[in-house]
């Protein structure tokens, strides 16, 4: 298993060294390397369609409850499947099993082998199953509430069945540490706020005093840097750069 604390523990290096630590005081804190880390992964998560993973999760139904609290990592519910398609009025699944192919295989090559059938069979009783999970029950009408992580689920449950959800969750940091096209964006926007945070710090005093006449902070210097890489790095997010399809934001 991949050691998280591990590579937050290489990406803090990573910023510690290109700031010229050892060779310089650093005057960074453990608690701001991990602060620019936690801003590099939210932006990422935020902007980035390559900080997301499609993922298939069974949930229990119990009679009569149409609010399920869904664990924290799932961010959107796409699509419901029930195992049958038929009513909900009765049997524990739900309602009768039914496999088209099997129908369509039985069908045209054991109970009418000498007609002609094959994938015309196959493709009528897959739109069958389609009409009668639209009739009776198959597809179910949802509501998802990504603040609080619940679905709704918009009609009276009636029995308990096991339904699969086709969603989206956050790929864990372990994943996007280790994605070759993620992770040196994270390293670099990491050491981006980094230098905001010291140049902020830096910016304070314009010098030092020392025995002859002191010397030049270069904290606004710093502030400049990390503003042209925060921008270079937020438009390579559209670009698809660190993964993903790539994705513009519209205002208006």
């Amino acid at each position: 298993m991949a050691d998280t604390n591990l590579d937050r523990q290489n990406i803090y290096d990573f910023i510690y060294n290109m700031l010229g630590g050892g060779m310089v005081d650093v005057e960074l804190d453990p608690i701001h390397y991990s602060t620019a880390l936690d801003k590099a992964l939210s932006v990422f998560r935020q902007r980035s369609e390559n900080s997301t993973e499609q993922s298939y999760f069974f949930m229990p139904t119990i009679e009569d409850q149409n609010i399920y609290t869904l664990p924290n990592d799932i961010i959107e519910v796409k699509k419901i499947f029930r195992r049958s398609v038929g009513s909900r009025t009765g049997g524990g699944d739900g309602g009768s099993i039914f496999e088209p192919f099997n129908l369509a295989y039985t069908n045209t090559y054991l109970l009418a082998s000498s007609n002609l059938g094959g994938l015309a069979t196959y493709d009528l009783y897959s739109q069958y199953q389609e009409l009668v999970g639209r009739m009776f029950g198959s597809f179910i009408a949802f509501n998802w509430n990504r603040t609080r992580h619940n679905l709704t689920i918009l009609q009276r449950i009636r029995t308990e069945e096991t339904l699969l959800l086709e969603c989206y969750n956050y790929r864990p940091d372990t994943q996007i540490f280790a994605d070759y096209l993620a992770s040196q964006w994270i390293k670099d926007y990491a050491l981006a706020i980094a230098k905001m945070m010291l140049g902020e710090a830096r910016s304070k005093f314009a010098t030092i005093a020392g025995p002859q006449g002191g010397g030049q902070l270069n904290g606004d210097t710093l502030k400049s840097e990390a503003a042209q890489s925060i921008e270079k790095l937020e438009k390579e997010i559209g670009e698809a750069v660190p993964g993903g399809s790539g994705y513009a934001f519209l205002i208006g």
